[in-house]
């Protein structure tokens, strides 16, 4: 389950210094006083063995504006650096979602007492799941996320915290995970109908399930809040080890405006640190 191993030990330590090293392109820029058009975040769990200090430094040097996916222990730590939590690990799991009422009482008493402690904190988002199928036909699992959600979403409504509903692939990564095609979770979203229910759009699951991702950006913008990345196949370096050309997906992602953050949700295989300012580069349009 990705809630756990959000909590495992996936990166090596790398080096370090690494993080410090500025490229030309970069330097240019910062001289020119020219600014990124996207904001950018590190996914704390690809890089459990760096110390979260040490990787709010190294994202900092590198450009970065955020690490998330923390718990609420680790909210303050990158404060501590200038930087953000943009996204905080949320309530119940991937399997365990909204899709089934039975859920939702447990889910609605831990968000009710999360989403006051998020906003204090200064943490935006928060991840939600819808869980997995388990049976369930398509329309019974969006009808229940509805009525799940809206129990919530007024909190999050008074306190300015958006709850971001992830869509994953159920080919590779979550076999029966419910909120596997946008289409599905914008209906989700689009019943609720509040400001504070989004979808959080990982770029890497959608590509798996149904690729055609520009497009699908541009005609659902207005439903995302937050985007991860990833290369396929693997979830490794965005790079032109992978299929997906992820310059030209950010570029799709800035011209629509948009004003959140785009979070590096890869495995490197090689050196942690490079691979993230690399990856920074790549997404810097």
């Amino acid at each position: 389950m990705r809630d756990l191993t959000r909590r495992q030990a996936i990166g090596t330590l790398g080096t370090l210094a690494a993080a410090a090293t500025v490229s030309p392109r970069m330097l240019l820029a910062r001289e020119s006083g020219t600014t990124s058009r996207l904001k950018q975040s590190v996914s704390r769990w690809c890089y459990g063995k760096i110390p979260i200090d040490d990787l709010c430094e190294s994202a900092k040097a590198i450009g970065y504006k955020s690490v998330e996916l923390l718990d609420e222990i680790d909210w303050q730590v990158p404060k501590k650096h200038g930087l953000t939590c943009a996204m905080a690990n949320g309530f119940g799991k991937i399997p365990v979602g909204f899709n089934r009422p039975d859920n939702h009482d447990k889910l609605v008493s831990d968000a009710e007492i999360m989403i006051p402690k998020a906003a204090a904190a200064g943490v935006p988002n928060i991840v939600c799941f819808s869980g997995n199928r388990g049976g369930l036909s398509d329309g019974e699992g969006i009808a229940n996320c509805i009525a799940g959600f809206k129990r919530i979403t007024p909190t999050a409504e008074r306190h300015g915290v958006t709850l971001c509903l992830e869509v994953l692939n159920s080919k590779v990564d979550h076999h029966d995970y419910h909120a596997d095609h946008t289409a599905w979770a914008v209906q989700v979203v689009q019943g609720v109908a509040s400001p504070r229910l989004k979808i959080l759009y990982d770029i890497y699951h959608m590509q798996i399930m149904e690729g055609d991702v520009i497009a699908t950006i541009r005609a659902n913008f207005q439903h995302i809040a937050h985007y991860h990345t990833g290369g396929v196949p693997g979830r490794n370096e965005i790079d032109d080890t992978q299929e997906l050309n992820y310059r030209r997906v950010m570029q799709a992602i800035a011209d629509l405006g948009f004003t959140g953050f785009v979070a590096q949700e890869f495995v490197p295989k090689r050196d942690p640190l490079t691979s993230l300012k690399q990856a920074y580069e790549i997404c810097d349009v």
